[in-house]
């Protein structure tokens, strides 16, 4: 992973997700029409957060959100979702 030149402002991370399983536990393989939506990641960056709450992931944290959180964003031909720390529900 090359440097992301973005900062995300107030309580928003910039999470790559992980890539989706390829196969299932039995050895199926899963066409790429089929495929979950990934919900985890590593989080790349992190805002300043808001002055009444304190920030609680911060770079490098493996994390669990919400299946429809974040907005889907590319640079440098890499996905990444943008969202609120409080669409992520845990740090793994």
């Amino acid at each position: 992973m090359g440097q992301i030149n973005i900062k995300p402002l107030a309580d928003r991370v910039l999470i790559e997700p992980s890539v989706a399983e390829e196969k299932t536990a039995g050895g199926l393989i899963i066409p790429d029409t089929a495929k979950e939506k990934p919900q985890r990641g590593t989080v790349v960056a992190v805002g300043p957060g808001k002055k009444d709450e304190p920030k609680t992931v911060k770079e490098g944290d493996v994390v669990l959100y919400g299946k429809y959180a974040g907005t889907e964003i590319s640079i440098n031909n890499t996905n990444y979702l943008i969202m609120r720390e409080s669409d992520v529900v845990a740090i793994v």
